[in-house]
Parts: structure tokens; sequence; C-alpha cells
């Protein structure tokens, strides 16, 4: 595993596991899950990355390039802070407000948009061009994909 190869190299790895709320066969499932499949933070001095690229199981350093880009710090400790509270966490598409989506499940599947916020939800807008008219509808981020 990578979390335990890169401890026995003097690391400190971040694997962020989170417990869904799943009922299998009327059974809540207890089994925890990495928050990010694939992916394990990490700290480390960039010019001396070797070590970290051969551990068993690490592919590449996320980054431009050749070149590693740090995940800001707000960013993990908010992923931290999330896990921490105990509070129902899980794992949705990343979406951008104005990006074109598609309803991916529900009366609505196949329907595409643009995704806007109106303070805390998400809204889909479906235009009708030629009328230059739009409409919006509140959406579940679960229920979307980017296009």
């Amino acid at each position: 595993m990578v979390v335990t190869g890169l401890e026995g190299r003097g690391y400190k790895p971040y694997l962020p596991l989170y417990l869904p709320h799943a009922r299998r066969n009327n059974v809540l499932t207890k089994s925890e899950f990495p928050l990010f499949p694939g992916y394990v933070f990490c700290r480390f001095d960039v010019k001396k990355r070797l070590p970290v690229l051969t551990t068993s199981g690490v592919v590449s350093v996320i980054g431009c390039g050749r070149k590693p880009v740090p995940i800001p710090d707000d960013e993990i400790e908010a992923v931290r802070a999330v896990l921490r509270s105990g509070l129902p966490a899980e794992i949705c598409p990343y979406l951008v407000e104005g990006q074109r989506v598609r309803v991916t499940n529900g009366s609505l599947e196949g329907v595409e948009g643009i995704l806007v916020k109106k303070k805390t939800q998400f809204r889909m807008v479906v235009s009708v061009t030629m009328l230059q008219r739009s409409l919006s509808v509140e959406i579940d981020s679960d229920r979307l994909a980017a296009l």
C-alpha cells in the first residue's frame, strides 16, 4: 500500500477516508473508502522527490507537466475538517459554475444545460436559443455530469 510505503520512508501521508451512508440488502455498510480513489496526499521537498516517486504504488505526482504543484493547505484542511465533523459526507462530481452539464438520472435524464448557483443550491439553466429565453431548475449535483 502506498501509505505504508511512504511512512516507511519517513513521510506523513494523508489518505482521507469516508464512511458512505449506504444500505445493502437493508444493512447499513460500515466500511471506509478512499474519498479520492487513487490519490494520497504527502508533503515533501520537490527537489528530493525521487524517494516518493520510487515508492511502490506511486504512479506520479500531481503537477503541471513535470513540475509538481502543491495542493493548497486550506483545501486539505477543509477536507480534514469535513471528515472530522462527523457530518454525513459523500463524493460528488467536481462542477464549476458556468459549466455545461447533463442530467444523468431521474426525470430530467439526458437534459443539458449550464450550471449556476443560487444561494447554496445548484440550478441548471436550460435555454431556447431562438427565443433568447431560459429557465432554471434546482437539481442535486449528484445527478449531473460535466460535458
